[in-house]
């Protein structure tokens, strides 16, 4: 989705594929298949060009530095990265610039995670440190006796026999009233641009509407949550977008509680694509590039994004004819993804007034259906 705004602007686009079949390859040029977990195909994907970026955290740390000793311009730059990665390192970042944090603990055993709860009260979140997404690596424990007798017994069973991670992350079960996204992006010179705060909704744990600005949202805790995302950016150096997951949790000193960092553009910013001035992806090309970043305002008064995912239509090119005849004001984005059934393989957005908050949301679910269900 980098791919138009990168022509639009004249930057010459390239990718390192993990397959041919992976959908950017459709769109952009020069696609070399390789592996970025090998340092020396790394290395020959990035010999001569100006940036190097990403569109996920999983490239190792470790290959990002060689790469930065041997003259590479990465952005962001690991010591940021690292924060996505890794969530002990993303606590207490967050910890130590005194920015809202649930309850937290890092744990190595069963015995630590049965205090942690004992303290805090049950249930409670126990996380991998690494490579959860979308649900995955997260699992919540509701009693000492399913700590010590259940699922999570087999998680700190298997720590020995991880390479990347040797404790776990233990949190409160936070009770909070839904989900923000505090978008923001940086460039290197320092400047920084947020956009307004959004909601998140979830379905089984994967991302199904975004709604910018977020509804009813306090302005106070709307402010001190970008203000959040600002001060993230700026005091861990990050250039290019970054997404601060949020609480909203009411009652509160700040009215929120962090969760989790992206520092990519990010599936709750993709109302930016036609709902602000400038979409998440023109701004991580220009930020990465240290270019002047653009207006960040919704351009109505609200912007909606809705995922669908594969469903019971595999025929889903055939499916977007009727649903833009249904819906003319939504806009239809399509990832050239292989339809499987709960895999997101694309958003609908569309925009307006706040007071057609509701039609919108129906507007923009009703083509959604239609795509990936094959009926309204």
């Amino acid at each position: 989705m980098m791919a138009p705004a990168a022509h639009e602007l004249g930057i010459n686009l390239q990718i390192l594929a993990e397959s041919p079949e992976v959908c950017a390859v459709q769109v952009v040029p020069h696609a070399p298949v390789g592996d970025y977990t090998d340092l020396d195909q790394l290395r020959a994907f990035a010999a001569g060009v100006d940036v190097l970026t990403f569109d996920h955290e999983h490239v190792p740390t470790q290959f990002l530095e060689t790469l930065i000793d041997e003259g590479v311009n990465v952005q962001p730059r690991p010591a940021a990265l690292v924060h996505a990665q890794e969530k002990l390192e993303m606590r207490k970042a967050v910890e130590r610039l005194g920015l809202p944090n649930p309850r937290w603990a890092e744990v190595a055993s069963v015995d630590d995670l049965v205090s942690f709860g004992d303290e805090i009260g049950w249930p409670v979140v126990l996380k991998t440190p690494r490579g959860g997404y979308d649900g995955k690596g997260v699992l919540i424990v509701k009693t000492a006796e399913d700590a010590r007798g259940g699922e999570a017994s087999t998680w700190f069973d298997q720590l020995g026999q991880r390479e990347d991670f040797s404790t776990l992350l233990a949190e409160q079960k936070v009770p909070f009233t839904r989900e923000l996204s505090a978008l923001v992006a940086r460039r290197d010179s320092g400047e920084v641009r947020p956009w307004p705060v959004a909601e998140s909704i979830q379905v089984n744990s994967v991302c199904d509407e975004v709604i910018a600005p977020a509804p009813g949202l306090d302005p106070a805790v709307a402010q001190a949550a970008a203000d959040a995302a600002v001060r993230l950016a700026t005091e861990l150096g990050v250039t290019g977008v970054m997404a601060a997951e949020l609480f909203e949790v009411p009652g509160t000193e700040h009215g929120f509680l962090i969760n989790e960092l992206a520092m990519r553009p990010h599936n709750s910013g993709h109302w930016t694509q036609d709902g602000s001035h400038t979409s998440q992806f023109e701004q991580h090309l220009r930020a990465v590039l240290n270019w002047p970043l653009g207006e960040t305002a919704v351009k109505d008064e609200v912007a909606i994004m809705k995922n669908f995912l594969g469903g019971a239509n595999e025929d889903i090119f055939g499916k977007i004819p009727e649903a833009v005849e249904a819906e003319p004001a939504a806009k239809v984005h399509f990832y050239g993804k292989g339809v499987k059934p709960g895999r997101k393989i694309g958003h609908v957005n569309i925009g307006g007034s706040a007071a057609e908050t509701e039609s919108l949301r129906a507007a923009v679910t009703r083509a959604a259906r239609i795509i990936s269900d094959g009926h309204a």
